[in-house]
């Protein structure tokens, strides 16, 4: 299965549990005060996951995603754009919360997301080069 079926499937399953967590489980399920912590950061880290397979299924022609390097800008711009992101949340007009744990949770999830890739790639490319 090329990397870019692969991506679809990940980034399809990562955004249903996404919006189960956000819209189903948060809202309409008691969650134990122990939990609710994970639960809160478990959106972030898991979207934070996805940037990598997202890259590769969308914006295939500006992110190659061929090389480990290639793999490693992919991730760090991704990882910027979300720390942007929750520092933009100061601004007041957006009513919005900042919060520290949900860098931290960011950035377990684009590691663990780039450790899964490359992984994937390698796989991928021993397979494409064992068939050629």
């Amino acid at each position: 299965m090329p990397l870019k079926k692969m991506s679809r499937r990940i980034m399809i399953a990562g955004t249903l549990i996404i919006w189960s967590i956000k819209f189903l489980l948060r809202p309409f399920i008691f969650i134990d005060p122990v939990l609710k912590p994970l639960v809160g950061l478990a959106p972030n880290l898991i979207g934070s996951f996805l940037l990598p397979f997202g890259a590769c299924w969308f914006f295939q022609r500006i992110f190659r995603l061929e090389t480990d390097t290639d793999l490693n800008v992919t991730c760090s711009v991704g990882l910027l754009m979300v720390v942007i992101n929750e520092y933009l949340q100061l601004i007041p007009i957006f009513g919005r919360t900042f919060d520290y744990l949900d860098i931290i949770s960011s950035v377990i999830g684009v590691f663990l997301g780039h450790l899964y890739f490359k992984r994937l790639m390698a796989r991928y490319t021993l397979a494409t080069v064992q068939a050629s």
